[in-house]
């Protein structure tokens, strides 16, 4: 049985194990090396990816049997976010995958926390994101006292404070919009629709828009579309890419960063937060979860409770 294993989880970590974790870890052990076979470079390999994971739960005042999915979504952000490549994320995956179904198999735990989590091939294309204090670097670089530049702001602002795909910001109409309730009812991938809840900073650039902004580039022109061009119609998603890369250039961000950054940056803010995932999953429309679950999961209450209590701009 491998030694490795062992010394790499119980032997290190800022704070002391207890002896329940060392049986736990033990036992797993001892399950990858008599009944699934593994060789003594594979248990070392679990050990330290489990390890690391060990260590953040620590530093986050977590046990292995309180862990939830969402605990280990930004486990996995912040080793993205440290560069961390993503063959070893997918290892990692794996490890962490590994030990709770084993957890769950010997009935320490009900549920494996892991079942939510995307597979690795899909973590792989996922881009980078912008921090909260990169978020606030680019919108402070944009001058709201020009008009054109108030309507951008207000693009952006919902891109990220509600997590819209890009060409749901561009289709959305002003009859999509409820004010008072602080809402869009926004049309996602294969037609699904679902109700977005937008916070304070996002109603405040959104009257300012339309009270000043979008009546000057209108110019007494008709248009049905919440966002306008100078060309009196909707704004396109190439002009908003084009526009967002502009407004990058003043900052001092170095990564690439599209429309889709601002989204990615939205579902990662949450779950940094402590937002559940279920919840997320909803509040961004992913084309997995059916418009009936939109509306019998969460009600639009609970939806706008976790915004406003989560997202930085609630």
């Amino acid at each position: 049985m491998s030694e490795g294993f062992s010394t790499v989880i119980i032997g290190s970590g800022t704070k002391k194990v207890t002896s329940s974790h060392k049986n736990l870890l033990q036992n797993f052990q001892e399950y990858l090396s008599v009944e699934k076979g593994l060789s003594d470079n594979s248990i070392y390999s679990y050990g330290y990816d489990l390890n690391k994971f060990k260590n953040f739960l620590e530093k986050e005042h977590l046990d292995f049997l309180e862990v939830q999915a969402n605990d280990i979504v930004r486990f996995l952000n912040e080793e993205r976010n440290r560069k961390i490549s993503a063959k070893t994320i997918a290892r990692e995956v794996v490890a962490i995958r590994q030990f709770y179904k084993f957890l769950k198999d010997e009935k320490k735990l009900d549920s494996n926390p892991t079942e939510k989590i995307e597979t690795p091939e899909v973590m792989r294309s996922i881009p980078d994101y912008l921090t909260q204090e990169e978020i606030e670097e680019l919108f402070t670089v944009i001058k709201e006292d020009n008009l054109y530049e108030l309507r951008d702001k207000c693009i952006f602002e919902l891109l990220y404070s509600s997590g819209l795909r890009i060409s749901e910001a561009c289709n959305l109409r002003l009859t999509d919009m409820d004010m008072s309730g602080m809402t869009l009812t926004v049309e996602g991938k294969g037609g699904r629709q679902r109700l977005v809840p937008f916070g304070e900073k996002s109603l405040d650039i959104l009257n300012r828009y339309l009270k000043q902004s979008r009546p000057y580039i209108l110019k007494n022109r008709n248009c049905d579309y919440l966002f306008v061009s100078k060309k009196g119609s909707f704004i396109n998603r190439k002009s908003v890419w084009r526009l967002l890369n502009h407004y990058i250039k003043r900052t001092s961000i170095k990564k690439k960063v599209t429309p889709h950054t601002l989204r990615h940056s939205f579902a990662t803010h949450l779950l940094e937060n402590h937002a559940d995932l279920k919840s997320v999953q909803e509040l961004l429309g992913h084309i997995d979860i059916s418009t009936t679950q939109i509306y019998t999961h969460m009600a639009n209450k609970t939806l706008k409770e976790v915004h406003k209590k989560f997202h930085p701009r609630g």
